[in-house]
């Protein structure tokens, strides 16, 4: 066992884990935040992924011990304090980027890697950095144009 620390969407978090414990299993089993999905555990399909200081990861490939001293944010933040959809969330809405939602969790959070790294990302663009992460019902069509136009909401911060 060893002993970590971490911050989790804003609380700290101290936890005694099994040294192969993944980051993924504490998020959804030790801290009950299911939104951070498991769909291969290969790394292949991206519906773990959350912010671990600052930058889109795959939850499924991070040890527990690894994150010492980390802030991890999850889907389960992206919202506003008061339930208000993120802008990216909306757009997802708005723009039928979602079908069965399994991936969507994954999808919000690498789009929002995105949008903080590229403010307006050509289609192009965000067809790359979405290549890490799988959607087998959308055909990702709806998915780009949601980022897309959530860019500037995001860029400007209006809607947060």
């Amino acid at each position: 066992m060893v002993d970590v620390e971490l911050k989790v969407n804003g609380k700290d978090v101290v936890v005694s884990v099994d040294e192969r414990t993944l980051l993924v299993e504490l998020i959804r089993k030790d801290l009950g935040l299911t939104g951070t999905h498991i769909g291969c555990d290969t790394t292949q399909c991206g519906a773990c992924t959350v912010h671990l200081n600052g930058v889109a990861t795959k939850s499924c490939t991070v040890l527990v011990a690894q994150a010492e001293g980390a802030e991890v944010i999850t889907i389960e933040a992206v919202a506003g304090k008061n339930g208000e959809l993120h802008p990216l969330q909306q757009a997802f809405h708005e723009h039928h980027g979602l079908q069965c939602g399994y991936c969507t969790p994954g999808m919000i959070m690498i789009g929002l890697d995105i949008l903080r790294r590229i403010p307006n990302p050509t289609e192009a663009e965000v067809r790359e950095n979405l290549e890490g992460n799988l959607c087998r019902c959308t055909g990702y069509h709806n998915i780009v144009r949601a980022i897309q136009s959530a860019a500037e909401s995001v860029r400007t911060g209006s809607g947060e």
